[in-house]
């Protein structure tokens, strides 16, 4: 039997200080960095999605960023399998690999394996989008509480891309999401992982920062960014997965005048909350995390206890 490859995850909600910690971690093992982050995969979108600079990206190898355009699509089996193969290749190299982000479905995929959810219909979801034109994504949030109640429970009411995801299942399988998830499938990979969890002591702590690093975003010229974005790619669209991560929705609405300034700083943060809580979500129903309190000035010290104690354990098993 092989034995099961090491890897370190090294998750968080937004703002809570994951790539300062993996480049510390970088400077203190031999490692490289596989992002688990949605939104990183697109090229030209650097500031919204608080990519790594080119200095930092410089600090240590780094994987699966700038790897599409925004005008294509990346799903959790896509990561699945880029993840698997370089967990395989970075251990070849006889280094470390760090999955360092906060795209917890990735992580899900990659701890858990696959499940056989149905692939997407394009029918099914022009007709929800037309219900959801007509009703709202809150109507069809409370359908899918009826129907899937765990899948709704970690789902805000206006999480249009997730809502109807879990309704196109259910309408293409006939069981909820939830269920499907929950069988084993034979993709489950074999990992030997150490779960660091940075989680904040104080929410209203995280608020603050996830709003000054808004403010710091449009100060950097994220406005600037999306404009060339639109002017880049024509086809471009609210309704692909890139237009759907947090902060660009609402810049494109404030672009279109849909939005006042104060409105779209407003809302640019509130779904960057809303984020983090569902990141939040998600890291508690997970086993054997080893939390971290990010809101302490040194966060590499007990990272690199909880490495160096698994590192032993799993050289001398």
């Amino acid at each position: 039997m092989t034995a099961p490859l090491p890897a370190i995850f090294l998750m968080g909600p937004t703002a809570s200080g994951k790539t300062g910690l993996a480049l510390d971690l970088a400077r203190h093992y031999d490692i490289e960095i596989i992002s688990v982050d949605s939104a990183l995969v697109y090229r030209d979108m650097d500031i919204g999605t608080a990519k790594p600079t080119a200095d930092e990206l410089a600090q240590a190898p780094h994987h699966l960023i700038d790897i599409i355009d925004p005008t294509e699509s990346y799903s959790a089996a896509d990561f699945h399998a880029d993840a698997l193969r370089l967990i395989a290749d970075i251990h070849g190299r006889g280094k470390l690999a760090v999955l360092a982000g906060g795209t917890m479905l990735y992580y899900k995929a990659l701890e858990e394996g696959l499940s056989d959810l149905p692939q997407a219909d394009s029918a099914t979801r022009a007709a929800l989008d037309a219900e959801a034109a007509e009703l709202g994504w809150p109507a069809l949030h409370a359908r899918l509480a009826a129907i899937d109640p765990l899948t709704a429970a970690r789902l805000a009411p206006n999480d249009s891309q997730r809502i109807q995801r879990a309704l196109e299942v259910y309408q293409l399988s006939g069981e909820p999401m939830s269920t499907l998830l929950a069988r084993e499938h034979d993709s489950k990979p074999a990992l030997n992982l150490l779960k660091l969890a940075l989680l904040p002591d104080d929410r209203a702590w995280l608020h603050e920062r996830i709003a000054l690093r808004f403010r710091l975003m449009l100060e950097a010229g994220f406005l600037d960014e999306v404009r060339a974005l639109r002017a880049k790619y024509p086809t471009l669209s609210l309704e692909l997965p890139s237009m759907r991560c947090v902060g660009y929705r609402q810049a494109w609405q404030y672009l279109d005048g849909e939005l006042d300034e104060t409105a779209f700083f407003d809302k640019g943060v509130a779904a960057t909350r809303q984020l983090a809580k569902r990141q939040l979500t998600w890291m508690r129903s997970m086993a054997s995390l080893v939390p971290i309190n990010c809101q302490d000035n040194d966060l590499i010290t007990p990272a690199c206890r909880a490495v160096n104690v698994w590192q032993q354990e799993w050289l001398t098993s």
